[in-house]
């Protein structure tokens, strides 16, 4: 049949779901279906058939086990189809096992850093070999994660932090063979980062040039200062402070300095060849009309 999309959702609990709770998974269909099955990928498959087409279909774990964790997809099929439906995207149902040990976590430098400083968050259990996930409060997944070659800790580096990597930041971590079982969050730590106040712009710096300039060299001249400041001086600091973003403006910024510096010295050139010129005629002009003498 054609391959129409089906959705699955991890209805209830939405999140946080611990050894023993009851889950609850919805299968959503484009269309009204007969069949439905529900897999657990490297496990097993339930069906669920009714008399009634349906739209929707529920499967429900009552008190979850370890082995209920896992990756799930659903599929469907109608009355007058042969086939199935393609299989939908993956839902990951992980679970708590409040027998583990929380991690333990530490943040370096503390608290307060100015914008544009690297930090690490260190993570560490006891004596399990895991793999470890950072949590940032406010979002539903983990923001990163690390699987330690060897030992019980982690690092996670950030570069050039922002405002926006401001926040309250906690560890979990999977045993290892168990990537779908999750110790309790530790403790929690705090980063506030403290934005830099914006380059004050003020009057530009003047051109001082000898009275005794050309003033079409002193037009020439200011333009190329225009065109530099216009387009090669930055007035403001980016927020953001990406490294990629200020190596593209270093480029940008070389780049436009080129450009300056040819237009200044072509402004030159003319000048002082319009100057060459303007002496040569003088000095023709100048010149004492020829003298005759007789003999």
């Amino acid at each position: 049949m054609a391959s129409v999309a089906v959705n699955l959702t991890l209805v209830h609990p939405s999140q946080g779901v611990s050894l023993g709770d009851n889950v609850t998974l919805r299968c959503h269909l484009p269309r009204l279906a007969a069949w439905v099955w529900l897999y657990q990928e490297r496990g097993w498959s339930y069906n669920q058939g009714k008399e009634k087409e349906q739209d929707a279909a529920e499967f429900s774990f009552v008190s979850t086990l370890q082995e209920h964790a896992g990756r799930y997809r659903c599929q469907y099929r109608v009355p007058w189809s042969v086939g199935a439906s393609e299989k939908s995207d993956p839902v990951e149902l992980v679970l708590t096992d409040h027998s583990y040990s929380p991690p333990s976590i530490s943040i370096h430098p503390e608290q307060g850093v100015e914008m544009g400083t690297n930090i690490t968050i260190r993570c560490w259990n006891k004596d399990y070999g895991a793999t470890f996930l950072l949590h940032k409060d406010g979002s539903s997944d983990p923001i990163k994660h690390q699987d330690p070659s060897g030992g019980g800790a982690a690092k996670f580096t950030f570069l050039a932090v922002t405002p926006a990597d401001s926040g309250t930041y906690r560890c979990s971590y999977r045993p290892r063979g168990y990537p779908f079982v999750s110790s309790p969050r530790g403790d929690s730590v705090m980063l506030e980062v403290t934005p830099t106040a914006a380059l004050s712009v003020g009057s530009e710096p003047p051109i001082c040039m000898p009275p005794v300039m050309d003033g079409w060299l002193r037009v020439c001249i200011q333009s190329a200062w225009g065109l530099w400041l216009a387009t090669g001086t930055p007035k403001h600091l980016d927020p953001r402070g990406a490294v990629e973003q200020s190596c593209a403006n270093l480029v940008m910024a070389l780049v436009r300095g080129f450009v300056a510096a040819l237009v200044f010295g072509l402004g030159v050139f003319f000048v002082i060849d319009a100057r060459s010129l303007w002496i040569r005629r003088d000095d023709n002009c100048g010149a004492p009309p020829p003298v005759t003498v007789s003999v």
